[in-house]
């Protein structure tokens, strides 16, 4: 079968390698859709991770048809449609640092459970939208850590696949959210998945908007400030703490999910009396699984998020595509 891999600084490659079979505890997968990460683009800029130098299989976000199941797998069977939880693999986190990647024709699950290693989507459910499963529950893990409640009014600042992936988990909750971008295409995609209003932050003051769109709440310091309860940076760009730390209300949140690739300096003393919340997400610790619900419920939403396709042919075309700068949101890879 055909696995990509980092072979070097820079580099990836396509190889040749035998095809797996599984044992008494595992199923094979026939993949079938599999997304690009950004961290995909890191994997490879460096070389490939510790101890895989040159040969780290790439692909952390698999979705497939399962094609083997072995004598002692129970609940999983044979044409079954499954997204898969890379954490769990006992040989490693599959596609980051493990021995097998999802950008594979096949892709073995070691000791297979169903809710802890696979879970079954139904097959009406388009397999480059269920493979989405993995990015998120990473948006749904930041959507719990916000402690947002039916009714709150929250801004997500970015609307790539994070910023929209949360849009669809606070409103599948009940909140209101607003999206502010600088992309108008990102922003006309928050406006489908359910946002009720966007911000050009680019042409429009976001502080005045906010208020518009959310309300005004008291005063503090004589500063007007947006009646907002939650501010969900996925952007990572210091501009968007200062937005956020500018309009927030007395004992409003600040949730942090992307990854500052620059210090950001706070000035505690501007918000030491506003009592702000600031917390922060990383990963999935128990959501991998909680948004598969959500997705095969609202997988229309969730399918916006998707902004080009490759087939695996072209798999490293997909790689180079995902890694520049404004070319491409959301890369799926598809199979077959």
């Amino acid at each position: 079968m055909k696995l990509c891999i980092v072979s070097g600084p820079g580099q990836t490659s396509v190889i040749d390698v035998p095809k797996p079979q599984a044992g008494p505890r595992d199923v094979l997968l026939a993949v079938r859709a599999c997304g690009i990460c950004g961290s995909d683009a890191m994997y490879i800029s460096i070389g490939g991770l510790p101890g895989l130098e040159g040969r780290t299989p790439l692909g952390h976000e698999p979705a497939g048809e399962v094609v083997e199941v072995g004598g002692e797998v129970e609940g999983i069977a044979v044409g079954d449609h499954v997204v898969v939880n890379p954490m769990a693999a006992p040989s490693g986190i599959i596609g980051s640092g493990g021995a097998s990647g999802g950008f594979a024709d096949y892709l073995l699950i070691e000791n297979a459970v169903l809710g802890t290693s696979v879970a079954i989507v139904p097959k009406h459910i388009p397999f480059e939208v269920a493979a989405l499963n993995e990015p998120m529950a990473v948006a749904r893990h930041a959507v719990n850590r916000s402690g947002v409640e039916a009714g709150d009014k929250v801004v997500v600042f970015g609307a790539g696949p994070i910023g929209l992936g949360a849009t669809i988990g606070f409103t599948s909750l009940g909140a209101s959210v607003v999206v502010v971008d600088v992309i108008p295409s990102r922003l006309e995609k928050a406006l489908r998945v359910g946002a009720i209003g966007v911000i050009d932050s680019a042409n429009e003051d976001v502080a005045a908007r906010l208020i518009e769109l959310h309300g005004a709440a008291p005063t503090r310091r004589g500063e007007a400030k947006s009646q907002t309860d939650i501010y969900l940076d996925a952007a990572g760009v210091g501009a968007v703490v200062d937005a956020a730390l500018a309009s927030a209300k007395h004992g409003a949140t600040l949730a942090v999910v992307a990854v500052h690739k620059r210090p950001v300096t706070i000035d505690f003393g501007q918000i030491l009396g506003s009592e702000l919340d600031i917390v922060f997400s990383m990963g999935y610790p128990t959501e991998i699984f909680e948004v598969t619900q959500d997705i095969i419920e609202n997988w229309e939403k969730y399918a916006v998020i998707i902004s080009d396709r490759f087939p695996f042919s072209e798999v490293q075309d997909a790689l180079a595509a995902a890694a520049t700068p404004g070319r491409a949101d959301k890369v799926m890879v598809t199979f077959g």
